[in-house]
Parts: structure tokens; C-alpha cells; sequence
């Protein structure tokens, strides 16, 4: 036995220094994208080194940035950190955590699965890819004993992901509804606040820079898509992609429809609606009338809103910035500590794993509520024909207004506008009846409608 003396240091071995340097040395990270949220990310890291050091326990090094053009001069950030080659970036094996802003799913991708493979865990923003392919990710983490997190993903600075993950898990979640693209709410609040026209509050939006010069992906919904598929994924533990949730963008909206809802005492709202339906899950993205009480009604500009309704913990709602390189940023850096944390002390977050493969529910089966717009002539027995059409579906009226239509549909011969609230109905059903409405006629062109929520 070989006694040491406390006034005497032993020497340790190498592998003793080793393991030491191993749970003290720096965590390092690759930065995939250095664009608005990548670079603020990036400043974040080396600005404020000696507070994540504080919240880790161990430093947290940017050991290397992946860009498309590494020569191009970038104010406040080392030179040396920069590569074109992101993939020997992600496979390197002295990164530990590699933060993934780059978007799109390729070569995003291929990206991650390397780094994963090589043991690195993963902080994402990429909402469209874990859409797509994220159970795929998700699945290889859990066998490679990584984190993938991905706040960021989602609603910008609002904590959701985490709060469905791990603090309502062992709730039973039955809806989860919101606001979650910032360019759609700007657009709609614009119209319904100002009586602008789409056109030119989107012009607006564009100005700010909180829509692109190709607002497609939000105004047409694919953004609020790829968001509802990850709630979904999370809220009801089971798969969800963005080519399963039914989408509609406001891109038809008008100043009439905005009008006619506060005649109603509502707000039109994009929403992204995920909740369980005897069929499945129900996962839809489409604007919908949301009465002037409702919590999310009061939401403004380019603000997210999310609502969660459990079994136990009842009504719950998050809000805040949804985009944005700074709040965005934000929720990043969140994760990177978190997963740095779990990486210091040598273990994985919560895995990944789906727990079930419950179905995706079509968009028939849902249940909701509607309004819906005609153009009739103004003449005894129209209502009751126009109500026969409802009965035969097995859809019942809740409230109709008339008023009298101006301009060129009374030229034309027709004379008023019926406007109806159904009571909540089968899709499958109100589509049948508006088919009837739209050969009948009595009814002049196509029917307008839009869903109600919350009411």
C-alpha cells in the first residue's frame, strides 16, 4: 500500500490528467450559418463567455463557424473561426454541441445526422426540416445518447417546446392553439386596426423586414405548418409531418371578411389548431374568426401566442416575439446552455422517442364552427330554401343576418347577402352543403367561409 502525505501532492497519471482536462476543459461548439440569428448567436457566445461559463460550469468555446462565403468580412467576429467545408466542421470530433441556423433541409439534413453520428448533441432553429424528417433525428440521438434540442424552432423567444416536453408531460394535453408566424398577425392586425388591403400591409411588412421579398412560405401558411406538426409531435407524443396538417393562407382575406367579423364582435386570426379528435390527432393551419374576448385576440403586430389546454393544469398561454434574430437568438443560446449543462456532467436530456403512432385525423372528421357568406335575390322563400339545404346535411344554423348588397352584384339581379353562423359541425358535412349552395340557383358564384374558433 503506498500512503501519501497530506503535506505531500501525489503525482497523477496521464490518464488521471486526462480525465480531469476531459470534465473541465472547454465545451466546444460549431456554428452551422452565421446569417441574422447565426451571427447574433456567435456574439452571444464570445460576449458573454464568463456568464455561461457560471451557468454551465464549464467553459463554452465557438470552435468554428460553416458558411457559404468564409472571406467575406463580418464586423466583431474572429476571421480564423470561419470554413466553407460545414460538413468536416459537423463531423469533427473535438465539437461537442453543433448549433444548426442555417434552415432549409438541405444540406441541414446531412448536416446534423453527422454530427450526431459523431457524437455531437444538437441545438436547431430548423422548423421546416424537423417537419419533415425530424423522428428521423430524433430516433438517431436517442441511439447515439446526444440531445437534440429546438426551441427556437417554433415560436421564436416563447418557451413551448420545453413546457410540452417535459413540464405537461405527464398532463394529458387536449388542444394546443396559437399564433405562430409573426408576418401573417402583422398583416391581419394591419387590416383590422388601419382597414388597409392585404397588398399593401403586406408592403408594410416587407418594409420592416418581418416579411421576405417572397412571403410565400408564411402567408400561405407553410411556415405555421411545419410549427403545428412539431406541437402536435410533442403535445400528443406521437408522429406528425408538415405534409399531414391541413393548410389555408390569408392571402384571400379581404377588408369585407375583416369588417364582417367585427360585426360579429371578432378578430380573423391565422391559427394553428392541434387537437384530438375520435379519429386522431387533428392538425390544421387556416384563418378563423376569434371572438374579441378570447385571449388570442388581443395578440398585435408580429407577436406569437400559443394556448394550451390539459386535463390538469387547464387553460395555459404563452406569448411573445415569435422571430427575429435577437429573440430568436435567444431561445438558441437557451437550449445551447442546457445541452452544455447536460454535456458537463456527461448525461442526455430527456429522450426523444415518440411513445405512439396515433393516426393523423383527415380534415373532414374535424369538428368546428363556420361562417359563411352568399349572394341571394332578395325574394319571399329564399331563407327557407337556403335552409332546407343546411337541413338536408345535418347542419344547424345558429344566426343569420341579411343586408342589402350594393354595387355590381345588385345590377345583376341580385339583391342581399346572408350572412350565417353554423353551429360546431362535421367538416365533411359543411362541404357538402356548400357544394349545394354553389349549384344551387339561388345562390349567386361561390359561397365565402371562414371557420370560428374559440367561441
Amino acid at each position: 500500500m503506498t500512503v501519501t502525505s497530506p503535506r505531500t501532492p501525489a503525482v497523477a497519471s496521464a490518464d488521471q490528467l486526462s480525465t480531469a482536462a476531459e470534465h473541465t476543459g472547454p465545451l466546444r461548439v460549431g456554428l452551422l450559418g452565421c446569417g441574422v440569428v447565426g451571427s447574433q448567436v456567435a456574439r452571444m457566445i464570445l460576449s458573454r463567455s464568463d456568464d455561461v461559463r457560471a451557468r454551465v460550469g464549464r467553459p463554452v468555446e465557438l470552435a468554428g463557424i460553416a458558411v457559404a462565403h468564409p472571406d467575406r468580412p463580418r464586423a466583431r467576429l474572429p476571421q480564423d473561426l470561419f470554413t466553407a467545408d460545414a460538413h468536416a466542421l459537423a463531423a469533427r470530433d473535438d465539437i461537442d454541441i453543433v448549433v444548426e441556423v442555417i434552415g432549409g433541409i438541405d444540406p441541414a439534413y446531412e448536416l446534423i445526422m453527422t454530427a450526431i453520428e459523431h457524437g455531437s448533441s444538437v441545438v436547431t432553429a430548423n422548423k421546416a426540416l424537423l417537419a419533415a424528417h425530424g423522428h428521423e433525428i430524433y430516433a438517431a440521438a436517442d441511439a447515439h445518447g446526444v440531445d437534440v434540442y429546438y426551441e427556437a424552432a417554433v415560436a421564436g423567444a416563447i418557451p413551448i417546446v420545453r413546457p410540452l416536453r417535459e413540464s405537461l408531460v405527464g398532463d394529458e394535453i387536449r388542444r394546443v392553439m396559437g399564433i405562430v408566424n409573426g408576418t401573417t398577425n402583422y398583416i391581419l392586425d394591419k387590416m383590422t386596426t388601419e382597414g388597409v388591403s392585404f397588398d399593401r400591409a403586406l408592403s408594410e411588412a416587407q418594409r420592416l423586414g418581418y416579411a421576405e421579398s417572397d412571403p410565400t412560405a408564411d402567408v400561405e401558411g407553410y411556415d405555421a405548418a411545419a410549427k403545428a406538426a412539431i406541437l402536435a409531435s410533442l403535445a400528443f407524443h406521437t408522429r406528425v409531418r408538415g405534409t399531414q396538417v391541413h393548410r389555408e393562407g390569408i392571402t384571400g382575406i379581404t377588408p369585407e371578411d375583416i369588417q364582417a367579423a367585427q360585426g360579429m364582435g371578432c378578430v380573423i386570426k391565422l391559427l394553428a389548431i392541434c387537437e384530438m379528435e375520435p379519429e386522431g390527432v387533428s392538425v390544421r393551419v387556416h384563418p378563423a374568426l376569434v371572438p374579441q374576448e378570447h385571449p388570442l385576440a388581443g395578440i398585435r403586430g408580429a407577436n406569437n401566442a400559443i394556448f394550451v389546454e390539459a386535463r390538469e393544469a387547464g387553460h395555459l398561454m404563452f406569448m411573445g416575439p415569435g422571430a427575429g434574430g435577437s429573440p430568436t437568438a435567444s431561445a438558441v443560446m437557451g437550449d445551447l446552455v442546457t445541452v452544455a449543462r447536460n454535456r458537463a456532467r456527461g448525461v442526455a436530456g430527456p429522450p426523444q422517442a415518440i411513445f405512439g403512432d396515433v393516426p393523423v385525423a383527415s380534415m373532414g372528421t374535424v369538428h368546428t364552427r363556420f361562417q359563411l357568406s352568399i349572394q341571394v335575390s332578395d325574394r319571399p322563400g329564399i331563407l327557407s330554401q337556403v335552409a332546407s339545404i343546411f337541413a338536408k346535411h345535418g347542419v344547424s344554423l345558429q344566426t343569420v343576418q341579411q343586408s342589402a348588397l350594393e354595387g355590381a352584384g345588385k345590377e345583376d339581379g341580385w339583391s342581399a347577402t346572408l350572412r350565417m353562423v353554423v353551429h360546431e359541425t362535421r367538416e365533411s358535412d359543411f362541404e357538402a352543403c356548400l357544394a349545394e349552395l354553389a349549384g344551387s340557383p339561388i345562390v349567386n358564384g361561390e359561397p365565402r367561409f371562414i371557420r370560428v374558433e374559440g367561441m
